[in-house]
């Protein structure tokens, strides 16, 4: 009897094992389907539609023009869904969960379709942008950060990888050679169909072109291979947003590091402190109308304002490709900074490798040319330029911006830091510096900054400049 239940038990779990891998099935046939033919295959459709609707997915998963931002903007929680998704696992096939994978299946080939089917014809800007951020996606489910794989600094190996994703640990160094050149090649491919550096090359078609943070980043990572009249109409872009944000921030931060009134202290009695206004009205009892004359035996002064800006303000900024918002408008930031009274601004980038712009801070232009957008980031070699920068503790700010998703370097950074935020120094660690205020942390960094006393300050570039107020006012 015990047998005839095992095997009553067994047959059960066998069909419904076969009928999940029906489900997977016809999701990955799916899959091939639009890859080789952009034309929808009724039966394939409908059947995906009906598995994906019957799990608890949003149909838009099975729509090839929205974005994978698109989709968990809708549905937040399938964020961390998508992170590790493809990493391979470390269970046995007997102990796989069949339900998981028609799941999984299903969110893979959404990241897949939007990524290897770029179709043909002319590329906008926009798309481009959005094909770049379904590309990080899709590092990201392979246990990588994005713009790792496409930026070519991985290795393989240990370190070389994200965080992944459950436990899972992806072999990167199967992956980077096998996926990278080939996403690689795929963005060449539709910078070449946007026909960008024949635009450039034109200077009326050039003077058309709308500076943004994608067209930015696109000209920042082509600029090596432009020259004559387009790499001066590429300059002449790049100038142009700059000016734009700069002028934006410069009024942010005007307002930002104004400090409250020192009344303890007399005001300097000189003519640029002079109230005039109240001069006169308090002085009114003394008009003669005779001789239509004021006479005036009190002069009135404006009160200083009371300035602790700290003497030195180093801004440590990843250049990786995942970070180039937050590159450009932070160097554009610390030019601002660095033409406040007082303040002496140091800036360093890195990647893998740590550059000093320090010489080049008071403008922003000079010191976006001299960038290089990379892969991965080594955080500890920053922190090594950055270190002897301080002279006195109580009088410094460090601004670190970052997703502090190290090369398997997440304790050395972290103790850098730590004694940093320890030696006086006001340390500020930031997510992201962004116009879209998207950003993501390396949750192992945000819990000890928090248990720190200094939380990752996340989203639009205004919350830093606020931050900033406070220590600056």
């Amino acid at each position: 009897m015990t047998e005839s239940i095992d095997e009553l038990t067994a047959s059960q779990r066998n069909s419904q094992d076969n009928s999940q891998e029906n489900r997977r099935q016809a999701l990955y046939w799916r899959l091939l389907a639009r890859l080789f033919d952009p034309e929808e295959q009724p039966s394939l459709e409908s059947a995906s539609l009906a598995v994906v609707e019957d799990i608890g997915l949003p149909a838009g998963l099975l729509d090839p023009g929205t974005s994978v931002d698109s989709i968990v903007q809708r549905h937040p929680a399938l964020a961390e869904e998508f992170d590790g998704l493809m990493a391979p696992e470390p269970l046995g096939d007997s102990e796989r969960d069949r339900a998981a994978d028609v799941r999984r299946a299903a969110l893979a080939a959404k990241v897949l379709l939007n990524v290897f089917a770029t179709g043909s014809g002319t590329v906008s800007a926009k798309q481009l942008s959005r094909w770049q951020s379904d590309a990080g996606w899709l590092e990201k489910a392979l246990g990588c950060r994005p713009g790792e794989l496409r930026g070519g600094k991985g290795s393989g190996g240990k370190g070389s990888g994200g965080k992944g994703s459950g436990g899972r640990t992806p072999d990167l160094g199967t992956l980077i050679p096998a996926i990278g050149p080939q996403l690689g090649e795929l963005e060449a491919d539709l910078v070449k169909r946007m026909r960008l550096r024949e635009v450039l090359a034109n200077p009326t078609l050039a003077a058309q072109l709308t500076p943004s943070m994608s067209l930015i980043e696109q000209l920042l990572r082509d600029k090596h291979n432009l020259s004559g009249v387009a790499l001066a109409n590429a300059k002449s872009l790049i100038r142009r947003f700059v000016d734009e944000v700069a002028e934006v921030l410069r009024t942010q931060v005007a307002k930002a590091t104004v400090g409250e009134l020192d009344r303890s202290v007399p005001p300097k009695r000189v003519f640029r402190n002079l109230d005039l206004d109240r001069t006169i009205w308090k002085n009114l009892t003394n008009w003669s109308p005779e001789e239509e004359r004021l006479y005036v035996d009190r002069l009135y002064y404006r009160h200083t304002v009371r300035k602790t800006t700290p003497n030195r303000l180093i801004v440590v900024v990843d250049q990786s490709g995942s970070m180039v918002d937050s590159m450009v408008n932070c160097t554009i930031l610390a030019s601002i900074f660095a033409g406040l009274p007082k303040v002496d601004v140091h800036l360093i980038a890195y990647d893998t490798r740590a550059i000093d712009l320090t010489p080049w801070v008071n403008d922003p232009f000079e010191t976006l040319l001299r960038t290089n957008l990379g892969g991965g980031n080594d955080g500890p070699i920053a922190m090594a330029m950055a270190r002897p920068k301080i002279a006195e503790p109580k009088n410094t700010v460090m601004v670190w911006i970052s997703d502090f998703y190290e090369f398997d370097r997440s304790q050395p950074l972290f103790e850098g830091i730590e004694a940093v935020h320890r030696s006086g120094v006001k340390f500020i660690p930031v997510g992201s510096v962004t116009s879209s205020g998207r950003q993501e942390v390396n949750p192992w960094f945000r819990e000890r900054f928090k248990a720190l006393g200094t939380p990752v300050i996340s989203g639009h570039i205004s919350k830093l400049v606020n931050e900033l107020k406070t220590f600056l006012a």
